[in-house]
């Protein structure tokens, strides 16, 4: 079985060594969105060995707290413990497999499998089993039967991330230069952020890869996608007005566009903020990062492999309120996704503010939000048109090839840009996508002991 997986990796890693030069080119094959074979291989190599998000600190208040999450098909079960430490396991009971916890969250003293009775404290260690002795015997060690931890957990700006690779490089090595946003956006405030509710969750017909990529590398699609927005008033009819500003390139397949405005400022400094909060964040943030979060209308942008987020503002009659929503695009299959979206907030605002903020971000990005639903049909007629024999064709021919020229030659660098990265001085570009891509693909064909 070992030899024949190695066999199977082998095959497909030579096929995709040879659209490196296309990709190196602008073009993307057509048939590797939906292809199986590709979809068993990222399952490996890339969210085998990556960072994944699994949720915030907040989510998890005081000892006995619990969260469950999903890393792709591994259900993880996320404890406070009572010294106020955060463990994650694989959810599921070291005695006959059972998914050990059933609810999405809660407050427990322990946990107990509701098929034999196992019982697992807060430390995932074994410390109950029925009728003990009495069938096990003496020779029974409770301490080698505790449950399994997640390799990796660590957490960065109160985002907690797991890795099943227990070798791999630090968060904060992976982040990188994320950091550097990621504090505007999650350090600016006293207290830091909160999630508000619980995540919501529901199925959508679509590729991870493609998901990923709308939010982290492309607002070129705003405009014709969102047109209804437009139609409705409640984004400008400016037609390249989500390109102002620069798209950032960053390691590991990262990118955040910062947009302004076409004149490179935002009309509500600090995303609309209360003026009360400013000298907060000037305290909280450098000279940099102040320049930046003054200066920008929206952040959009994603952590690869599959973390995207959003912050901006929405409202109605001219008032604007500020959210920012953290959204994992869990693979299923080649062909279909969960999507779990939570929405943060800061903890130092009115709650009067933070209400209408809420109010707001379902209107527009919930389940049944207004932009949710345009963005879920695109992504399914992707899947429509990408699995058929002509689409799957191997041919590494130009029609056979998605786009990605945008910005290629005729875009260059903005060296003056006051954050990290490579920025670009339009988000109406591919210089992410190309990125997120490229690293894909380095995943994908990187040897790695037992497998090449």
């Amino acid at each position: 079985m070992h030899n024949y997986k190695r066999r199977f990796f082998k095959l497909i890693i030579k096929e995709l060594e040879q659209i490196k030069e296309k990709l190196d080119e602008g073009y993307y094959p057509q048939w590797v969105v939906t292809d199986p074979k590709v979809y068993k291989l990222e399952q490996e190599k890339v969210f085998g060995k990556t960072w994944q998000f699994l949720g915030h600190e907040s989510e998890l208040k005081e000892g006995g707290s619990y969260i469950t999450r999903m890393m792709v098909d591994d259900p993880i079960l996320l404890m406070k413990n009572r010294k106020g430490e955060i463990k994650a396991f694989l959810n599921s009971c070291s005695h006959r497999g059972t998914r050990l916890c059933t609810e999405d969250y809660g407050n427990k003293k322990a946990h107990t499998c509701p098929y034999h009775g196992w019982t697992f404290n807060l430390d995932g260690e074994l410390i109950g089993i029925v009728a003990g002795n009495k069938v096990y015997g003496e020779k029974m060690d409770k301490s080698e039967w505790g449950l399994r931890p997640v390799p990796r957990v660590e957490s960065y700006q109160g985002m907690i991330f797991g890795n099943l690779d227990p070798n791999a490089m630090s968060l904060e090595d992976y982040l990188g230069d994320m950091k550097f946003y990621f504090d505007i956006m999650l350090g600016r405030s006293d207290g830091g952020m909160e999630v508000r509710g619980v995540p919501q969750r529901w199925i959508a017909k679509a590729n991870w890869k493609m998901t990923a990529e709308n939010f982290a590398a492309d607002p070129y699609h705003v405009q014709t996608t969102h047109r209804s927005a437009t139609e409705m008033e409640l984004t400008p009819s400016d037609p390249l007005y989500a390109s102002y500003g620069h798209q950032v390139v960053l390691q590991n397949g990262h990118g955040i566009n910062v947009i302004t405005s076409a004149t490179g400022e935002s009309a509500n400094k600090y995303q609309g903020m209360p003026e009360d909060m400013w000298p907060m964040f000037e305290r909280n943030l450098n000279e940099q990062q102040i320049e930046v979060f003054s200066k920008v209308t929206n952040f959009v942008g994603g952590v690869f492999p599959n973390l995207s987020f959003l912050s901006s503002g929405s409202g109605s009659e001219g008032v604007k309120h500020n959210h920012l929503n953290w959204r994992v695009w869990r693979p299923i299959a080649p062909d279909k996704i969960e999507i779990w979206v939570w929405y943060m907030i800061d903890k130092a605002l009115p709650e009067e503010y933070k209400e209408k903020s809420y109010k707001g971000f379902l209107a527009t990005f919930g389940a049944a939000g207004t932009l949710e639903q345009d963005d879920t049909e695109n992504w399914a007629r992707i899947i429509e048109a990408s699995s058929g024999s002509m689409s799957r064709d191997r041919k590494l021919s130009y029609n056979n090839m998605a786009n990605y020229l945008m910005g290629f030659d005729n875009v260059e660098r903005d060296e003056n840009f006051p954050g990290p990265g490579e920025a670009y001085p339009t988000c109406y570009t591919d210089h992410i996508a190309r990125s997120m891509h490229k690293y894909w693909l380095e995943l994908l064909t990187k040897e790695s002991g037992g497998e090449d």
